[in-house]
């Protein structure tokens, strides 16, 4: 009998399970084994089976007819392993003692661990007094199998670290799986972001392929068919993982997904969580088109990794979403700048740039003549026609006060580069201008008022770096060129002039600007020449 239920837990590994360094082998306890907790018998049976695995402890696993299920609540936990399935857990409360999950089974396994099925075990150190007939049992050594049995430790230890992007970690965990007789024909990596446009990045290894394809997934995708029946949705959802034979003569193809592989040669599919320590799932997957596909002892050897794996590409996938937050909530260059070190209170640097300046019109008789949605999502309209523009035309977003935009375009050389910031700075006033006027032909068509803003366009040289008090830093632009394009967008409502520049700007928009006069500009000494753009507006 120990023979079949070896047989049954490691298949086709039990020849090869020295050599693979993993193996997973479940034998007959053959001794009356019971479970004591603050006094009570929690399990209580001679049928019971152990389940050795490579480097782990023994696990008694019950008929739960022989368990006391009063004092068991289950749980939605579930872990997952790539050859026994997916694991539901049970809380244990006797008294004043509850531990969480500390009883699980596999009730649904993998072929490899069929014996076990519907069967039940629990954490070793859950429990009071273990009994074997009457004699306490001692707490069961670990496996002993030597760690550097499996190649992967080595790697991950030696060379994992040497990673310096997502691409490139994946890169190199392929090259190790194959190297070392993984019959890998294509690996999966999805990592969710911190982006609001994105929900993850998938980053593909193919065999054959020159290159780690990155794929962004859009939010809206959370609500497509192809993912809400692919098994991304049920790992995502925290219901264990996938594992799915796709050769022999009926196999179960209940993802779309697996009949699209299936017809291009794979044998073998396993979709597995990877857990950040945030608690946050993300997703492995592998698929073989070998005959037989995966090994358990492959597969344990992967399995075994997996958890410090995943700490190395969570550390690289923070980069990834601090660059990302960093670009989203201060620009792309400022968020480049922190990055790279930037983050002392007074550092920074001087910048020429084209320094543009737009304010909503009439936002305060919105905001009090609206449901506070409504005007949320009137100035998120503002905001994508005007900011939106700008940033598609080369410029960076420096900050939104209140209903304004402050941007700024760099200019590089001011001796041979004004002139092109000032050129793109003006095709991006005239594309949010028409971005504008689509919106309020769908505000008028819906009886919604019609929306208007001023823009002011100037040229000068700026501070750019961190101001505020040590708690609270902010990157961004000061200098009086700010302050005067500021002042200068202050007079589009008082003149009637959609958008007005300083005589630094116009000098390089060709034709002839119009001058609208010299003014005073409260903050900024003398008078200032301002002109009109012509045909703008």
């Amino acid at each position: 009998m120990a023979q079949a239920l070896e047989a049954a837990a490691t298949g086709a590994d039990i020849g090869d399970a020295g050599r693979a360094g993993y193996r997973v082998v479940i034998t007959p306890a053959g001794r009356r084994i019971r479970a004591i907790v603050r006094g009570q018998s929690i399990a209580d049976s001679t049928d019971v089976l152990v389940m050795h695995e490579t480097r782990l402890k023994p696990a008694y696993y019950f008929l739960k007819d022989d368990v006391a299920m009063e004092w068991l609540t289950r749980t939605t936990h579930r872990t997952h392993c790539p050859f026994k399935g997916d694991a539901s857990y049970w809380t244990l409360r006797i008294g004043d003692v509850q531990v969480d999950n500390a009883a699980w089974s596999y009730e649904e396994p993998f072929d490899e661990a069929a014996a076990v099925k519907g069967r039940l075990a629990f954490d070793w150190d859950s429990v009071d007094t273990w009994l074997a007939d009457d004699d306490v049992l001692a707490p069961p050594p670990r496996d002993n199998t030597p760690a550097r049995a499996n190649p992967f430790v080595d790697w991950l230890v030696q060379y994992a670290w040497r990673a310096t992007s997502l691409p490139d970690a994946v890169q190199r965990l392929a090259d190790v799986l194959v190297v070392n007789g993984m019959p890998l024909w294509r690996l999966r990596l999805l990592i969710r972001t911190l982006n609001p446009q994105l929900f993850a990045e998938t980053y593909t290894w193919q065999q054959g392929a020159d290159t780690v394809m990155r794929v962004q997934v859009p939010h809206e995708r959370l609500h497509s068919p192809v993912y809400l029946n692919s098994p991304f949705a049920l790992i995502i959802d925290g219901q264990g993982g996938v594992r799915r034979h796709l050769d022999g003569p009926r196999p179960q193809l209940d993802f779309p997904v697996l009949h699209d592989l299936k017809a291009e040669g794979a044998t073998d599919y396993v979709a597995m969580p990877l857990t950040f320590s945030d608690g946050q799932i993300n997703i492995i997957t592998l698929v073989s088109a070998a005959h037989g596909g995966f090994s358990t002892a492959h597969l344990g050897q992967l399995y075994e990794i997996l958890p410090s794996l995943g700490r190395h590409l969570e550390a690289l996938a923070q980069r990834v979403s601090s660059l990302t937050l960093l670009r989203t909530y201060l620009g792309a260059s400022a968020g480049e700048r922190v990055m790279s070190g930037l983050v002392k209170r007074g550092d920074g640097s001087e910048v020429n740039a084209v320094i543009w300046f737009s304010d909503l019109r009439d936002s305060t008789a919105l905001a009090e003549a609206m449901p506070r949605d409504d005007y949320l999502a009137t100035l998120n309209a503002y905001f994508d026609s005007v900011a939106g523009a700008v940033l598609d035309h080369g410029g960076e977003v420096l900050k939104f006060i209140g209903d304004a935009v402050l941007a700024i375009f760099a200019i590089e050389r001011p001796s041979d580069c004004t002139g092109e910031a000032c050129a793109r700075a003006l095709d991006a006033v005239r594309d949010a201008q028409a971005r504008m006027a689509a919106v309020n032909r769908e505000r008028r068509a819906r009886d919604a008022p019609t929306l208007t803003f001023g823009t002011a366009l100037h040229v000068g040289t700026i501070t750019y770096g961190n101001i505020g008090t040590t708690g609270r830093l902010d990157f961004t632009v000061i200098g009086p060129a700010v302050n005067e394009a500021s002042r200068i967008e202050d007079l589009c409502k008082r003149l009637d002039e959609p958008v007005l520049a300083s005589a630094a700007f116009a000098r390089h928009v060709p034709g002839a600007p119009r001058s609208v006069g010299r003014h005073e500009l409260r903050g900024v000494a003398g008078v200032t020449e301002v002109f009109a753009l012509a045909g703008e507006g």
